[in-house]
């Protein structure tokens, strides 16, 4: 019988110094997470309760308790945070953490697949695609097959770029989404799933990869490839993800395979904030941890220290009504501040009036502009608050979405506008003939000088004009003309006006159409505030960034501009005052929710993230009277999120006009 030895424990070894006083720097939840024994680790981290502060110290943690620091892989979605972590590590303890693996799903796939790629077929030189380059490549591809000049207008690169793309990262079948897509998709279910092919043999014949390849490709690596998955998950000793609750099917089952050969990960995340399941994001992953790892331990970061306890009670009230989700109760050391305030104003132009009025009354008190953020769930919902800061010269910024008078089928309506208040405005006339079905850069070029070189633009007389054009032409000056001799008030011009552009609205930008039409709805209820068009004109036409120089104070040159920014934009940032607006039914939540739980429940997180953010101060305002074009003005109804909630967690308040009564 062959002789066995027995080797003695090594009391440093077993018992590590640290260098770092764990239990100083943290508070207890943080630390019993940070430093939590090897397995599967799941941290649920509530809003502003120090998640990357532990991550950090975490990571810290492994390597001072004897962990090689390349054997420790940090996943994250922005090489940005990944890098910051691993910075922050490194100033902590020494520059060991500076040799953790850190970055994104995408680059850290991307590194595999250059090592272990030839076992697809793939060359380690591969080229990695942009989104904007594997639209190139289907664009060429769609041409090859002749789809451009299919019977039916076939969509364009981009839109079937993104329509690839979010079958991917949704996992679902390519035709289901088509159908699920609208008419402009579903029409060509057959010729789009011929196209994928395509696009899927050419990159493999000519060694490309797009940014889902290279998550598709690494998990068919090591599902298909044994001993590829060993070498890998052999060097991921430990595996630590950030933002657990945004991962993708795809991702999660790399995260299994990374971890398949230790069986340590970390997941850090939030489930109450899961708020991109339009990426494909899926919550269920970060509820599905325990039974994905069996013997996950399971740490709860409660403790906030950004905002108010009442903004806090706020919030546990609001996410406790979730369907789905780990229960906790987030508390401040800050118990003192006022109650949230829910404001009904009467429409849509006095929510602004008071937003505006507000804002600069909290400036007045010393809180800097760019400390205070108005929140929304679409773009549209700010267009009137865009209008009534620029007429009060408040200097701003927007965050996800584009202004009002940047989005391309705002400016065509608006170009309308522009040649019936100054029909010599070559550059107005120059994009509404570009509109026209046939008519290019050069033959508008050449309608506009015919048409400006006589006395009457508007005249029923046709200018000379291609064949194929005379008829559209026709029909343009025939809605002007009885715009320009009648000037009835500026909301039945734009009445009469989307009348005309609707169709080529639909035509030009048909895979969307349907968003854009929400914005120019928003767009005539607007109009309806300003006495004339040329008001409507010159508001729209103000650009704040430009003036914030010279309307800000002289001793205070460099101050930050207000944040009007989507509430998707807003996660992961935090402010001292937030005005949550348009809380409506049908806005928040969508009304495209409404019949689905699920999708209810995603925007239950989205509110529960924009009542987050605010530090100090909390406004949750709504207008109680809607306009719709066709439809006129209808009584709205408030947030389903706030109609049930207890007088001791939000305020009602009201609003009242100076000097009535």
């Amino acid at each position: 019988m062959a002789r066995r030895f027995t080797l003695r424990a090594d009391d440093a070894a077993a018992a590590p110094r640290l260098t770092i006083d764990y239990a100083a720097a943290l508070n207890a939840q943080q630390l019993a997470a940070a430093t939590a024994g090897a397995g599967p680790v799941l941290i649920i981290a509530g809003a502003g309760s120090g998640k990357t502060r532990t991550l950090i110290y975490r990571v810290a943690y492994l390597v001072e308790t004897g962990a090689l620091p390349e054997q420790i892989v940090l996943l994250t979605f922005t090489r940005r945070a990944a890098r910051q972590m691993v910075d922050r590590a490194s100033g902590l303890l020494d520059g060991r953490c500076a040799r953790v693996e850190g970055g994104t799903f995408h680059s850290f796939c991307a590194g595999i697949l250059r090592r272990h790629g030839a076992r697809l077929g793939y060359p380690s030189n591969f080229t990695i695609l942009d989104a904007s380059d594997a639209a190139d490549v289907i664009d060429m591809l769609r041409t090859e097959r002749g789809l451009h000049r299919a019977e039916k207008r076939f969509p364009r690169k981009k839109a079937l770029q993104a329509l690839l793309s979010e079958a991917c990262n949704r996992d679902l079948p390519l035709a289901a989404l088509a159908e699920e897509s609208g008419a402009a998709f579903a029409a060509h279910v057959a010729e789009i799933e011929a196209l994928a092919a395509d696009y899927r043999s050419y990159k493999a014949q000519h060694g490309l990869a797009d940014y889902d390849d290279l998550l598709v490709l690494t998990l068919r690596l090591l599902t298909e490839h044994d001993d590829a998955r060993r070498l890998v998950a052999g060097a991921c000793r430990h595996v630590l993800v950030d933002e657990y609750q945004d991962t993708n099917r795809l991702q999660a089952q790399l995260v299994q395979r990374f971890a398949g050969v230790h069986g340590n990960v970390t997941a850090v995340g939030d489930d109450a904030q899961s708020i991109y399941g339009f990426r494909g994001a899926d919550y269920r992953n970060i509820l599905g941890f325990p039974e994905a790892f069996p013997g996950a331990q399971l740490f709860k970061l409660e403790q906030n220290y950004r905002s108010t306890q009442p903004i806090l009670a706020l919030a546990n009230e609001i996410i406790g009504q979730a369907a789905h989700g780990y229960r906790k109760r987030l508390f401040s050391a800050r118990a003192g501040g006022d109650l949230p305030a829910l404001v009904p104003a009467t429409d849509s132009r006095t929510e602004s009036r008071f937003v505006a009025q507000t804002v600069l009354a909290l400036r007045e008190e010393g809180a800097p502009l760019g400390r205070i953020a108005v929140l929304f769930r679409s773009s549209y919902n700010a267009f009137d608050l865009e209008l009534e800061l620029n007429r009060r010269g408040v200097p701003f910024v927007k965050h996800g979405g584009m202004r009002l008078a940047e989005a391309a089928h705002i400016k065509d309506v608006v170009g309308y506008l522009r040649v019936l208040e100054n029909p010599r405005d070559a550059v107005a006339w120059m994009r509404l003939l570009q509109l026209l079905e046939g008519v290019g850069p050069k033959t508008a070029q050449q309608i506009a000088a015919a048409l400006l070189s006589r006395g009457d633009p508007f005249a029923a007389t046709l200018p000379p004009a291609p064949k194929r054009a005379a008829e559209a032409l026709g029909g343009l000056l025939g809605a002007l003309r009885p715009l320009a001799a009648e000037a009835p008030p500026v909301a039945v011009q734009i009445e009469r006006i989307l009348a005309h552009y609707l169709p080529a609205l639909r035509r030009i930008h048909f895979e969307d159409y349907p968003r854009r039409e929400q914005d120019l709805e928003h767009l005539a209820a607007l109009a309806g505030a300003f006495p004339d068009r040329t008001a409507l004109l010159t508001s729209l036409s103000l650009d704040p960034i430009e003036e914030a120089a010279g309307l800000a104070d002289p001793a205070e040159p460099e101050e930050s501009p207000l944040v009007l920014s989507t509430i998707h934009s807003a996660k992961g940032l935090e402010y001292h005052t937030v005005f949550l607006i348009h809380a409506l039914d049908g806005v928040l939540p969508s009304a495209y929710a409404l019949a689905d739980d699920a999708e209810l429940d995603e925007e239950r997180r989205l509110f529960y993230v924009a009542v987050t953010r605010a530090e100090t101060n909390l406004f949750i305002t709504y207008p109680i009277i809607g306009y719709q074009r066709g439809a006129g003005a209808y009584l709205t109804r408030p947030s389903r999120f706030v109609t049930d909630l207890p007088e001791t967690v939000l305020e009602r308040c009201g609003l009242d006009e100076e000097g009535a009564g």
